[in-house]
């Protein structure tokens, strides 16, 4: 399962980067605010700058809900850097964008998926990457981890190429959730990565030898 950092702080990259377990990023327009980046050119800059930190596959979203907006913005944004994955919101003209974008070689991800349903389209369309967020699912007291592993189901079933990414991820126990349903990636903020170093055993085990060491 690949290891997606959700931000746009290019310091919790560079810290995801150093321990040694990062594939990829994931941003949006609000990740972006977050970090007070704004104008489109700062904003295509930042991506580059993130492309220029991590080795895989960066995602940017485009603003655009109409179909060309949309085709406008993915070739800009696919132009930056060889990294860059688009996003498109699972909207009507959302499916058409990614059909015509993966049919010109531009890596996709298909995001605010929220069924198996829009799921099978986003991969009839030829998405790279299919996003259910599952934090947001909860939410409405609906299992979000149970939608990835019947998205993993039929994309098995059915021989998909689409990967799904786990996304919308709230705390350090939905990664081995999402894990066990067979995720091929999980995007998430880095304090739930750092959690799954966390153990009391381990602290305790480790106090221990250390204190057999000493004497």
């Amino acid at each position: 399962m690949k290891f997606f950092i959700d931000t746009a702080n290019l310091d919790e990259i560079r810290e995801a980067m150093d321990l040694g377990i990062l594939d990829g990023v994931t941003t949006n327009p609000s990740l972006m605010a977050k970090e007070g980046i704004k104008g489109e050119e700062n904003i295509k800059k930042h991506y580059v700058d993130i492309c220029e930190i991590v080795d895989g596959d960066v995602s940017a979203e485009v603003i655009a809900t109409d179909f060309d907006g949309m085709i406008k913005e993915a070739e800009e944004l696919a132009a930056l850097h060889p990294q860059i994955v688009v996003k498109v919101p699972m909207i009507r003209d959302g499916v058409k964008a990614i059909k015509y974008l993966s049919s010109k070689g531009i890596k996709t991800n298909c995001t605010l998926v929220f069924s198996t349903g829009q799921a099978i389209l986003a991969a009839k369309a030829g998405a790279t990457y299919v996003s259910p967020f599952i934090g947001r699912l909860d939410d409405v007291s609906t299992e979000g981890v149970e939608l990835v592993a019947q998205i993993v189901d039929i994309y098995r079933y059915y021989d998909f190429d689409t990967q799904v990414l786990a996304a919308s991820i709230r705390h350090t126990m939905h990664i081995p959730q999402c894990a066990e349903a067979g995720a091929d990636v999980v995007t998430c903020p880095l304090k739930p990565i750092m959690g799954l170093l966390k153990h009391p055993l381990t602290d305790i085990g480790l106090e221990k030898f250390l204190a057999d060491h000493r004497k």
